[in-house]
């Protein structure tokens, strides 16, 4: 008998108000399910993340078998705030307890040496752990009514577009969880910046909502940032994120240096193309009047993008496309966790 599809819960919570005893009772709900070392789908700030026990491995197993995701790639724990994280840590850095000081609660993981109670499956076998204290309401209330860390990669299939609805999540997961908590659109729209907090100076494993600048003033000094593809990359990730096909969708997606040039030629080929136009706004115009063209303006703030970057390939990845074009991002630094997201996403792998 097949496993049924997972409740979706609404939280309908107002910002800066207390939370009424439906919300209570909803989150009470979730927080049973992962005591008992289920998963729950929980909106953060960023996407939203399939959360289990961070200290039971059978737990987060569970995550690596929903996601088919490869057990070499680690986990970002959710806590409540610095204490619960530090609890997890053999050593707390200065620069870890400079940025949570200044960041947290917030969209930034830091990197810091692991306790003996973060299970080595969370770590993919290795010496650090990625801990975050998420801004979202309903994440910070489930872990605190949970009583316990929550580790929690994007809430989607491994290397697929992450979710910033309840209804992506459900249509990549579907009965491979036990619960859905609906809280609408995640506000960043892309995962945590991660910064490895072991080295000096830290280093960004992974850029994201916060950007470099901002790390280094809130630190006081600079920071490293490899290239994508620069040097050779360690045995053990420490951080999730890191392999060369990631955030893709199904449709085949492509950054091609003449955007219009590629979509006319896919066009005159026959093929259904969807786009994603940022600085080709005229040539856009000037191939509307295909059927077969789906184009859709996209925001020219980084920010604005980001937040509406899955949401966009989500919605083309539904339209039977034969290929997503994409006009390239600016190569200002605002811009750097975009343009990460995109490689990674258009990369064969």
């Amino acid at each position: 008998m097949a496993r049924p599809l997972p409740d979706i819960l609404r939280i309908d919570w107002t910002t800066g108000a207390e939370p009424s005893a439906a919300v209570l009772a909803a989150v009470d709900r979730a927080a049973a399910v992962l005591r008992e070392g289920g998963l729950v789908a929980v909106p953060t700030e960023t996407v939203y993340g399939l959360a289990a026990n961070a200290l039971d491995p059978d737990a987060v197993a569970g995550i690596f078998r929903a996601k088919k995701r490869p057990t070499g790639n680690p986990l970002i724990v959710h806590v409540a705030d610095e204490p619960q994280a530090r609890r997890l840590a053999a050593a707390w850095p200065p620069a870890a307890a400079t940025l949570a000081a200044a960041i947290w609660p917030g969209p930034v993981s830091l990197v810091v040496p692991k306790a003996a109670a973060v299970p080595d499956i969370v770590t993919a076998g290795g010496p650090t752990v990625a801990v975050r204290c998420p801004a979202h309401p309903v994440a910070r209330l489930l872990i605190e009514r949970a009583g316990i860390p929550l580790a929690a990669p994007s809430a989607n299939r491994s290397e697929g577009v992450s979710p910033t609805t309840a209804q992506h999540v459900l249509t990549s997961l579907g009965n491979r969880i036990d619960l859905i908590l609906d809280a609408g659109s995640c506000d960043r729209g892309i995962e945590s910046t991660v910064i490895d907090c072991t080295v000096t100076p830290p280093r960004i494993l992974r850029p994201g909502p916060l950007a470099r600048s901002a790390v280094e003033a809130a630190l006081g000094g600079p920071v490293a940032w490899p290239e994508q593809g620069g040097g050779d990359r360690p045995v053990i990730e420490r951080s999730p994120g890191q392999g060369r096909r990631h955030y893709a969708p199904t449709t085949p997606l492509e950054l091609p240096n003449d955007p219009a040039g590629r979509v006319a030629e896919l066009l005159a080929a026959g093929k259904r193309v969807g786009w994603l136009v940022l600085t080709t706004l005229e040539a856009a115009r000037g191939l509307a009047a295909s059927r077969e063209l789906v184009a859709v303006p996209m925001p020219t703030e980084p920010e604005a993008y980001a937040r509406q970057l899955y949401a966009s390939l989500h919605a083309l990845d539904q339209r039977q496309l034969d290929r997503i074009i994409v006009d390239s991002p600016p190569a200002e630094a605002g811009w750097a966790a975009v343009r990460d997201r995109l490689e990674r996403s258009g990369s064969p792998g």
